[in-house]
């Protein structure tokens, strides 16, 4: 709770929620979680053909585990990256019609402050790194 936006969510506010996948399901796509990490703010929308470029700032302590076309998490929904930008702390994220429709993400306006779940296989090997012998 103290790393989400919840606290800022009122009654009959509008969340994304989906169902785990089971070991029987097949998996395709990223490894996602469902927790919260941090937040960040949405910076930008821009249109472009028939997607939205998403921008948004992070804490600088989580762009490690941020890489072009990785896994990112907003607001409980499964992205790529599309860009990164180290010096501005910054990432963008392409948002298709069907992703602006089905999920919340359409909704957000610029100054949003969501929340984001990074590459938990990142942060795996960075563990597994630094504790190499």
């Amino acid at each position: 709770y103290r790393r989400s936006n919840l606290g800022e969510l009122q009654v009959g506010d509008i969340v994304n929620l989906e169902r785990s996948v089971t070991g029987a399901t097949r998996m395709s796509g990223h490894i996602v979680r469902g927790v919260v990490e941090t937040t960040c703010h949405l910076m930008s929308l821009t249109p472009e053909a028939d997607a939205i470029i998403a921008r948004y700032r992070v804490p600088t302590e989580y762009l490690r585990y941020i890489v072009m076309k990785g896994p990112i998490c907003v607001d409980g929904v499964s992205l790529t990256v599309a860009s990164l930008n180290d010096d501005m702390a910054e990432f963008t994220v392409s948002l298709i019609p069907t992703t602006l429709q089905a999920t919340t993400l359409g909704r957000l306006e610029v100054g949003d402050h969501v929340n984001l779940e990074v590459d938990v296989l990142a942060k795996y090997v960075e563990r597994l790194v630094a504790h190499r012998e």
